[in-house]
């Protein structure tokens, strides 16, 4: 995959481009993962598709320069493909939770000053329209025909939670000590580096979003 990246640039660039972009590609897969097994939205990674998408628009223009009939060009638009792919799921990923959890996560948000948030600007947009949109209509088909006293948009009872006692599938990226588990008295297991486990998310929710361990 590396070596793909790396002809992909065509030798243009120095060599802390190509460390730069490899590393790029490497951390929004491991982002897409990440969000594809979480059940909750994490925190986002705009720069990583920022500074992917300029990539490709390298990558394209270099790709133009080649001979039409030059394999080393259906080879690269294939690369190209597959880079477009991981990061419209990652963002698709994140619309889902986003759907799916809009009271939980905008209630999450209002508690996180603007450098913690987990949304980016367009994302929190979305949610606030989603949300509107949502109550508009629950108000129009439901409560507009009860009784008054019914009549008022209960968000609390409508909140839908992501479930953080689901299990998950990891590998440790380095060794951590001290992991508790969930429900088990004083219970602590370690993990060596690259070991990988099944274990509820909860308890390894900060690992996940501090690059800790990986979730595959």
């Amino acid at each position: 995959m590396e070596g793909s990246l790396e002809d992909n640039l065509l030798d243009d660039g120095d060599d802390d481009e190509e460390l730069s972009a490899q590393t790029a590609l490497q951390n929004i897969e491991n982002a897409w993962l990440n969000e594809r097994f979480a059940p909750e939205i994490l925190p986002h990674k705009s720069d990583l598709v920022d500074c992917m998408l300029q990539q490709i628009t390298h990558m394209e223009a270099n790709i133009r320069r080649l001979d039409r009939n030059d394999l080393r060009a259906l080879v690269h638009r294939m690369e190209l493909d597959r880079i477009r792919y991981v990061i419209s799921s990652y963002l698709r990923a994140r619309l889902e939770k986003i759907e799916r959890y809009t009271l939980h996560i905008l209630s999450e948000e209002d508690n996180r000053s603007p450098e913690e948030s987990y949304l980016t600007p367009g994302e929190l947009r979305f949610a606030r329209e989603y949300r509107d949109n949502l109550e508009a209509l629950f108000k129009t088909v439901a409560l507009d025909h009860m009784p008054p006293n019914f009549r008022e948009f209960e968000k609390n009872k409508l909140t839908v939670k992501p479930n953080l006692q689901a299990h998950v599938f990891l590998r440790a990226n380095r060794r951590v000590t001290g992991i508790v588990l969930p429900g088990v008295l004083n219970e602590e297991i370690d993990f060596e580096q690259d070991s990988q486990h099944i274990i509820q998310y909860s308890a390894v929710a900060q690992l996940v979003k501090s690059g800790v361990v990986q979730l595959i």
